[in-house]
């Protein structure tokens, strides 16, 4: 009869466990590298000329870096690349829209977009992840969509009516000049997220 007792597991080679290092490394080098390169792609977006409104708010393309880290680099990935973007923000660097730097950027109009920005890739990013396998455009449009013109809207509504001191209708009134503009921006993640992910599919694996 076979024993009833379970038989011990092979040990891993000691080469198999390098090996297996060296991969877990090399993942992490290429995942800093890729967050590193998104706030890179969202920092020159902000070169754009970029137009600001009465509102204090400036219409830029911006946020597309913010939809393409979630829509490529999915929802961990895209929001760190975001957040290293505030960071070196806060730290004084010039990277967003209009050469805006420092932590007064914190306390104006567009204080709720920024803080919804990592929230935003998050979601777009998870979103996207989910319908991986649906139709190419589409999918990621409807998740840039929703991730980086809903979720940040709802983020920047509620930060602008706290600093200008408006209700949120009024707040949602002023805002709604730059939804077409955001929409297109969705529109276009999708068709350049499909080119990117068929040119270079393991970008989306993290």
């Amino acid at each position: 009869m076979p024993s009833a007792w379970p038989r011990p597991c092979a040990p891993v080679p000691a080469g198999c466990k390098r090996a297996q290092k060296r991969t877990e490394g090399q993942r992490m080098e290429r995942n800093i590298t890729l967050i590193a390169l998104f706030a890179a792609l969202i920092a020159a977006l902000g070169l754009v000329p970029s137009f600001m409104l009465a509102s204090g708010v400036p219409i830029s393309a911006q946020s597309m870096g913010v939809m393409l880290a979630g829509t490529i680099l999915g929802a961990r990935r895209g929001a760190l690349a975001v957040l290293l973007v505030l960071f070196l923000v806060a730290l004084g660097l010039p990277l967003l829209a209009g050469g805006r730097a420092g932590l007064g950027v914190f306390a104006g109009p567009t204080m709720g977009f920024l803080v919804g920005w990592p929230v935003a890739a998050f979601v777009t990013g998870w979103l996207a992840g989910r319908w991986r396998d649906g139709t190419p455009v589409v999918m990621p449009a409807i998740a840039a969509f929703i991730g980086g013109v809903i979720v940040l809207y709802a983020f920047g509504i509620g930060g602008f009516a706290i600093i200008a001191d408006k209700t949120l209708l009024q707040s949602a009134a002023v805002m709604g000049v730059y939804v077409p503009g955001d929409i297109v921006k969705a529109v276009l993640t999708g068709f350049i997220t499909e080119g990117v992910l068929r040119a270079r599919p393991g970008l989306a694996r993290g």
